[in-house]
């Protein structure tokens, strides 16, 4: 069950933390006093009632938060530009140099002083509000080492001075890729949450979705309107994710008359916008697949040859395992799981994809498809060893229940 203060702090927790380290330059210490503050309205707002402004509530409680916390500080004179600026929070925290001060804080984030690993997981961390252990599976990481890797880029941000800004014009096209990345990343957070039982976490979709809107106003660079273009089309298919008994449904199974057509339509007309900009990258041609797959009426009508070659075009930009992965899956579809699955098995003798779950459950799907239900049943297992979210965890072991239910009918 979401309680409001679950429904504040994903509301609420960028701009707050975005504001805190504006002030106060340092993310440790705002990180700290915004949790602090968090933990004060969980403690409070059950027995006094939400105040009537939380994000105000939240900004005040932090501030003073932040400021004893300097004062306990031995080195108060090295403190002192923190201290001041803390007791000038009112103003400081009203006032931005830029619309949004979150996306000020992803830019901070992606400095190019920090490893590109560094500034998506340092982004994730303060700006979508994910746990260590979330961007760790995100990232297929251990634990530990992620949370290394954050602390890290932190001290790199303090240490070398980062400023906390959105860059200028002049280099602010190198930039973008590490910003659009992050964004990505928070969007797909939120599609498919890697752990728990949602399958879909709206806040971080809705939050993506809005940082986009935000980049594209910054510039209209092709891939920005690209991005966003994916993100709606995408997120277009949401409410068709679930059945009402909270399973997944996929997409060939999906009731398409659940798709919010609203997002559809600005989808396309975004994917033509940006694709007449030229210079085409790797998320105008994402957007141009999930376009092909919201202007089929039906999935029998969905054109495969189409998203086929449009994934040969994306290996060709980016020979990532993920985009062999669904290149495979599409060559299934459009040419038969047999030359499918040949695909797939290529990738997985290569080891890029070992502990990636949607591996194997795109291997077993083909091989159930192919009749072959002791190996669809093998390779249903491994997948389910690595899966962490139960929606998808209990569409495997639906999966698993039929092809070991098929083999025991056989004649």
């Amino acid at each position: 069950m979401v309680t409001p203060l679950d429904h504040i702090f994903h509301e609420e927790w960028g701009r707050v933390l975005a504001t805190l380290i504006g002030f106060l330059g340092d993310f440790d210490l705002a990180e700290d006093a915004a949790q602090e503050a968090f933990a004060v309205a969980a403690q409070r707002w059950p027995r006094d009632g939400v105040p009537s402004n939380p994000r105000a509530w939240l900004m005040t409680t932090a501030r003073n938060r932040a400021t004893d916390s300097i004062r306990r500080e031995r080195a108060l004179a090295a403190k002192a530009g923190l201290l001041a600026a803390a007791n000038c929070a009112d103003v400081a925290m009203n006032t931005t140099t830029f619309p949004d001060e979150r996306l000020e804080l992803i830019f901070t984030c992606c400095h190019p002083a920090l490893a590109v690993e560094a500034q998506v997981a340092l982004t994730l961390r303060t700006l979508g509000g994910l746990t260590t252990t979330e961007i760790a599976r995100a990232f297929l990481l251990p634990e530990p080492t992620l949370a290394q890797r954050l602390v890290r880029a932190k001290s790199k941000i303090r240490l070398a001075r980062i400023p906390y800004e959105v860059p200028s014009f002049e280099i602010l096209g190198e930039r973008l890729a590490a910003v659009q990345a992050v964004i990505y990343l928070v969007f797909n957070e939120g599609y498919s949450a890697t752990a728990g039982d949602s399958l879909v976490r709206r806040d971080l979709c809705a939050e993506a979705i809005r940082l986009g809107r935000v980049l594209c106003e910054l510039s209209n660079e092709p891939e920005n309107v690209g991005l966003l273009a994916l993100m709606l089309l995408q997120d277009s298919r949401r409410n068709a994710r679930m059945n009402e008994r909270g399973e997944l449904v996929t997409l060939e199974e999906q009731a398409r008359s659940f798709w919010d057509r609203r997002e559809i339509e600005e989808g396309l007309r975004l994917v033509e916008t940006a694709l007449l900009l030229g210079r085409v990258g790797i998320y105008q041609l994402q957007a141009a697949i999930a376009a092909v797959h919201a202007e089929a009426q039906t999935a029998e009508e969905t054109d495969w040859t189409q998203i086929v070659a449009l994934y040969e075009e994306l290996m060709r930009i980016n020979s990532s395992p993920i985009v062999a992965l669904n290149h495979a899956a599409a060559v299934a579809m459009a040419e038969g799981p047999a030359r499918g699955l040949g695909l797939l098995d290529a990738l997985q003798a290569r080891g890029d994809l070992r502990s990636y779950h949607l591996l194997p459950a795109a291997r077993a799907d083909l091989l159930r498809r192919l009749g072959r239900a002791q190996e669809a049943a093998a390779a249903y297992r491994l997948a389910l060893e690595f899966i962490t979210s139960g929606p998808e965890r209990r569409f495997l072991e639906r999966r698993l229940a039929e092809v070991q239910k098929a083999l025991i009918d056989r004649p």
